[in-house]
């Protein structure tokens, strides 16, 4: 193949292919897989890109698989990448924190983790 070819190729090529960005969990409070000493407010999810409010949520879930957050969650006013949801008065025990989001550029992604309350 000649070079001129050859470079007009990739260049096509490279520009024609399509975009892969998701939004992947980046931090969360409380974090994953931590211990926190009492009930926490909130459970707080930072994405790495903006989410689409309308397609995004979170639940947080008991050891016998019970729902114990609040339901209100949201997407945060003044930051796209932040996640949220509300939580009661937690008792000791282990959590697991579930997600499904979908970032403005349409890409869904999912996930879970776990985090302890302690007394």
């Amino acid at each position: 193949m000649k070079p001129i070819v050859l470079a007009v190729w990739v260049a096509a090529w490279t520009m024609s292919a399509p975009a892969s960005a998701h939004a992947f969990l980046d931090h969360a409070t409380p974090a994953v897989g931590s211990t926190v000493h009492g009930s926490p407010p909130r459970v707080e999810l930072w994405f790495t890109q903006d989410l689409e409010p309308s397609f995004s949520t979170v639940r947080v879930l008991d050891q016998g698989n019970h729902r114990q957050d609040k339901g209100d969650a949201q997407v945060a006013t003044g930051d796209a990448t932040l996640l949220q949801v509300s939580l009661p008065q937690l008792p000791p025990g282990r959590y697991r924190v579930e997600w499904r989001v979908t970032s403005v550029d349409t890409h869904v992604t999912e996930g879970d983790f776990t985090f302890v309350v302690a007394p």
